[in-house]
């Protein structure tokens, strides 16, 4: 990054994490190299589903989302997590996720996007349920999200404090089977849905870098919204969906969410941290 460049926020491709930019280049996202960048200007609407913001409107620098509000209702309106796409005539998969602690989701996704969205998510490990048409596997979601008492959906904050202390790899298996079975044992949704035999825990802890992530102590706090002019630098540990856990020169460990910088202008940054840190308990991040 020798000039600077406008991000669209953090990806996943080929299983690994990139940065996106605007004009469709990516940039490798590498375990324990150092991460060092400037913001630029102003946060700009980086567009929706492919599109410029036809606007150029500027964007407030908390926002997650990092869209204006017709590029969010442009986004919304294909949106299959939304319940608004009722027509997308691809096959379906339903899913078990695992964040860690008591923290699951029951999700669905197109069957061609593999376990994408679960690394979109940061979803430490997870299983398939079942397979079928898009209302089929949205009725399915909706019966086990009831009848297992899970949410469709879970906050980033509350998953970051989930992922400290996770337990060894075997106890996250069991877990998952111990979910699966339950979800099972539901009835009903294997009328209008393939349910899939076990085939297995899919775990990414590995693939996500968590190993070199700070379990206890030595994480301090999240770094908040992007400012001009603000610098960052880092050691980047681990990519968890959207999360960038970083270790500072000092030895503290932060995490940027990367969907905070989706609309910054980013520049080479000289090696220092000037961005604002927003501090956590101690020990529970």
């Amino acid at each position: 990054m020798t000039g600077g460049w406008r991000s669209r926020g953090v990806r996943w491709v080929g299983r690994r994490p990139v940065w996106a930019w605007e004009g469709g280049r990516t940039s490798p996202l590498p375990y324990g190299r150092e991460l060092a960048f400037r913001v630029v200007g102003e946060r700009l609407c980086p567009g929706a589903r492919g599109n410029a913001c036809p606007e150029r409107a500027v964007v407030g620098a908390r926002g997650t989302g990092g869209l204006c509000a017709q590029c969010a209702r442009l986004d919304r309106a294909h949106s299959v997590a939304a319940d608004t796409a009722l027509d997308d005539p691809r096959v379906f998969r339903v899913y078990l996720a695992w964040f860690g602690g008591a923290l699951v989701k029951v999700g669905i996704t197109a069957e061609e996007r593999g376990d994408a969205r679960l690394l979109e998510q940061g979803a430490v490990a997870f299983a398939w349920l079942g397979r079928g048409p898009l209302m089929a596997a949205r009725r399915t979601e909706e019966v086990l999200g009831a009848a297992l008492g899970v949410p469709d959906r879970i906050p980033y904050a509350a998953k970051r404090l989930a992922r400290a202390g996770l337990p060894g790899p075997e106890e996250r298996a069991a877990e998952v089977e111990r979910l699966y079975r339950a979800a099972r044992a539901v009835p009903g949704w294997g009328d209008t849905l393939e349910a899939l035999p076990f085939a297995g825990v899919r775990d990414h802890a590995e693939v996500f870098g968590l190993d070199r992530v700070a379990r206890i102590d030595g994480v301090v706090g999240a770094a908040g919204g992007l400012v001009a002019g603000g610098e960052l630098a880092g050691t980047l540990l681990a990519v968890a969906g959207p999360d960038l856990h970083l270790e500072l020169g000092d030895g503290r460990q932060v995490v940027l969410d990367g969907r905070l910088v989706a609309g910054w202008e980013l520049a080479r940054g000289g090696g220092r941290m000037t961005l604002p840190v927003d501090a956590v308990q101690r020990g529970l991040f």
